[in-house]
């Protein structure tokens, strides 16, 4: 264990200084607040498609998946299309006519692009718009904050206190200093090493146990009813799951943090060729995370705690040096997604509410500076409370997925795909979605009926319509 430690450690402060070497290099390049939010449009394929995936994916991909295929088995595999199909609908349908029409309309941030396509001049919709991104995104970077805290201490016996705080300054670090081109960079190199470790745990995993066939004989021997489809469940709880585990696709069109990796795509090349590298990136990850589970019946039968698999498994089947290597994907799935949801939360304060609502005229460098200052106060209260431990926040994360897709993923297709969209039924979409999606979770429907997002989906899309039918007569001609 002092070998692993050891060689932990050298890893770990390679990594950290390749992060913030990255945040000093983008740093550089800063001119302005587009370049600040959007890296001045510039992001090619391969760093587009690996960070927006990345980023829309936190522990959950590399630990809670594969807990779920330990504790479910193949039945778990339902979670691999719904993901997909989120790619599927964010790079088909709407990273291309996002990114050229927010260029259109010069749209910095969703809320601008929101704002900007309705020529809403009275900001309600930028106003809606941050309250439900903020609330979101604040309690949602404090729990990925816990989520260091407790990985590292529960696996490899470092204070939480030290965990978080190291974890946090390195994010807000190459965060503050180089905006989401280090953001999107970091996140491009987290997404490999994520990949790299769950296929190559996986794949020791199978060698293990013989080979393949050999996996499945043994998989079978100690429970029947993990490689069946349904799990050894009545039709009626595997159809619910089964729906849920795909209704978790229609969270990915909403997200901000995904949104506006589109927006800063260089051209209509980048997304071409990024939808294949994103799908392929997505495909590895979560049959990896299926596979893995699986094998973990056998390879470690018992386990207390699920989520401590894809550790577990590194610690005991790699090489000392290769475990470390593969460790710090657990470590990069937080970081990406703390640095790219701290980012799009500070835009909301910084851009959203200081340079649009509040009318303040300042220059470039003056903008910059108060987007720094913004996610250095920003980050340092998400790590307070995250210190804290405070257990409501574990609340806010079970609706910030659901709440940012139900509120601004069926507006978003439709203000690609239904010119008739009215402002009206914009406002009516976004607080329906954002509001049963409370209400949902907050009654308990989640557990006893469907997970919330599917009916908050629905219910936004039919608000949209409806609403934007009923105000024809005062429609205003969105700007194009």
């Amino acid at each position: 264990m002092t070998e692993l430690s050891g060689a932990i450690a050298v890893v770990f402060i390679i990594y950290f200084l390749i992060m913030l070497g990255i945040g000093w290099l983008a740093s550089r390049q800063i001119r302005s607040p587009l370049d600040f939010f959007l890296a001045d449009r510039s992001l090619k394929a391969w760093v587009t498609a690996i960070s927006s995936t990345a980023s829309s994916e936190s522990a959950w991909a590399v630990l809670g998946t594969v807990g779920l295929a330990y504790t479910e088995g193949l039945s778990a595999i339902w979670f691999l299309p719904g993901c997909l199909m989120g790619y599927l609908i964010n790079w088909f349908f709407i990273a291309e006519k996002i990114r050229k029409q927010s260029e259109e309309i010069q749209a910095v941030t969703l809320s601008d692009y929101i704002e900007n396509y309705f020529n809403d001049e009275k900001h309600v919709l930028r106003l809606i718009s941050v309250v439900i991104i903020f609330s979101c995104m604040m309690g949602y970077v404090a729990a990925q904050l816990i989520a260091i805290g407790k990985t590292f201490d529960a696996i490899f016996g470092v204070p939480h206190i030290l965990s978080i705080s190291v974890g946090g300054i390195i994010v807000l670090g190459y965060t503050m200093m180089g905006g989401v081109r280090a953001v999107a960079w970091t996140d491009f190199i987290q997404g490999l090493i994520m990949v790299f470790g769950l296929v190559v745990v996986s794949l020791v995993a199978v060698q293990n146990l013989g080979g393949f066939s050999a996996m499945l004989v043994e998989v079978e021997q100690v429970s029947p009813t993990t490689l069946e489809w349904m799990g050894g469940k009545s039709i009626a709880t595997f159809f619910g799951s089964m729906v849920g585990l795909l209704g978790i696709g229609l969270g990915y069109p909403g997200q901000p943090h995904v949104v506006t990796r589109y927006m800063a795509a260089k051209n209509t090349q980048v997304i071409k060729n990024g939808t294949w590298i994103a799908l392929g990136w997505g495909l590895l990850i979560y049959s990896s995370s299926i596979l893995l589970g699986i094998c973990g019946q056998v390879l470690f039968p018992g386990l207390e705690d699920p989520e401590h698999l894809f550790p577990k498994a590194a610690e005991q089947l790699l090489p000392t040096f290769l475990t470390a290597i593969v460790l710090i994907g657990v470590l990069s799935a937080i970081m990406s997604t703390i640095s790219a949801q701290i980012l799009v939360a500070a835009s909301t304060v910084a851009h959203d509410i200081y340079s649009k609502m509040l009318k303040q005229s300042l220059s470039h460098k003056r903008i910059i500076f108060v987007s720094r200052l913004t996610v250095l106060l920003l980050g340092f209260g998400a790590m307070l409370i995250a210190l804290d431990e405070t257990r409501v926040i574990f609340w806010f994360v079970l609706f910030a997925w659901s709440g940012l897709g139900a509120s601004f993923g069926p507006l978003i297709l439709f203000t690609l795909y239904w010119k008739e969209t009215s402002r009206q039924g914009a406002i009516a979409g976004m607080l329906t979605g954002f509001i049963i999606t409370l209400v949902w979770k907050i009654n308990g429907f989640s557990d006893s009926v469907i997970y919330e997002l599917v009916p908050a989906f629905l219910l936004s899309s039919l608000a949209i319509y409806f609403v934007s039918k009923a105000t024809k007569k005062n429609f205003r001609t969105p700007k194009t």
